[in-house]
């Protein structure tokens, strides 16, 4: 039977999207400064199995309908720790990077050929200490953890991105480094943390992987993140080595848990309850998302 893992037309369900999706963008009105700021986001971004999930990839569109398109979006996504902080390509139609393997060769093909960025580029350097400077990598581009998800969000292709790198885990350089970054919000730039609210891969069983069955872990951390972000706790997220439920199986590793940290110092205030966007399970992992 077909599955968003193995379907019967690799990314068939992204073509079917497209169809109302793009008219939809074209129709959608630009960020002007009567706007105000626009939210930091926390998403959880899937990887080439969100082109086959019509009702995910909907679920992220009908959420960047909402607010008004961004002059540009400066996204920091769990597949690229880097130290010094680091910023990808500011050229337009910088090649993307496609790090996954073992999926259909249409993955690979795709492209999203956004527009140069060098302002952005420009504006994230000025927003750092003299004593960090912001190194160009001028031959990288997106990696899946932000290509992927913003070419359903942006389908155009319209908008300037540039992805920032990870440079730490610790939760409160990384608070610190979103606070840095929110003055941009006021600029009609998009603010985005790319992980996974849940990522135990490991640890998926057969059960899981076919029939969507949920880990106790998994929802137990999940459960444990949404009372702290509905209380705007940000105190109690950033103890989660110490106090997390589930978290060796939910995090083994904590890249796609750390861009949270980024997403919750962009905000005016980071102690604001959040407000969910996209919530359930991918293979009992879970797609928590939200902005404030």
């Amino acid at each position: 039977m077909a599955s968003i893992f193995d379907p019967r037309v690799p990314a068939g369900a992204f073509d079917d999207f497209l169809v109302d999706a793009l008219p939809a963008a074209r129709e959608q009105r630009t960020w002007s400064d009567g706007d105000g700021a626009l939210p930091s986001l926390y998403l959880s971004h899937g990887a080439p199995p969100l082109f086959d999930d019509g009702p995910w990839m909907r679920e992220l569109h009908t959420w960047a309908l909402s607010m008004p398109k961004p002059k540009d979006v400066l996204i920091v996504s769990a597949h690229w720790e880097s130290a010094p902080l680091s910023i990808t390509s500011s050229a337009a139609h910088t090649p993307l990077v496609y790090d996954f393997g073992g999926f259909a060769r249409r993955y690979y093909e795709m492209t999203y050929e956004t527009p140069d960025a060098s302002d952005l580029a420009r504006r994230v350097a000025a927003t750092m200490p003299d004593r960090e400077p912001v190194h160009e990598h001028r031959s990288r581009g997106l990696d899946h953890g932000a290509w992927v998800p913003l070419k359903v969000m942006y389908p155009l292709g319209d908008v300037p991105v540039l992805q920032l790198s990870l440079p730490t885990h610790d939760p409160h350089r990384l608070l610190d480094l979103g606070r840095r970054l929110r003055e941009l919000r006021a600029e009609g730039t998009l603010v985005i943390g790319s992980g996974f609210m849940t990522h135990g891969l490991p640890f998926l069983t057969r059960e899981s992987i076919a029939s969507g069955t949920v880990p106790g872990w998994s929802r137990d951390f999940d459960a444990w993140a949404a009372e702290l972000l509905a209380a705007g706790d940000v105190e109690g997220l950033a103890r989660y080595a110490a106090d997390a439920p589930g978290l060796p199986w939910a995090h083994p590793t904590v890249e796609h848990l750390s861009p949270l940290f980024v997403t919750l110092g962009a905000a005016d205030d980071p102690e604001t309850p959040v407000t969910t966007t996209v919530e359930g399970w991918m293979m009992g992992l879970s797609r928590r998302s939200f902005q404030l």
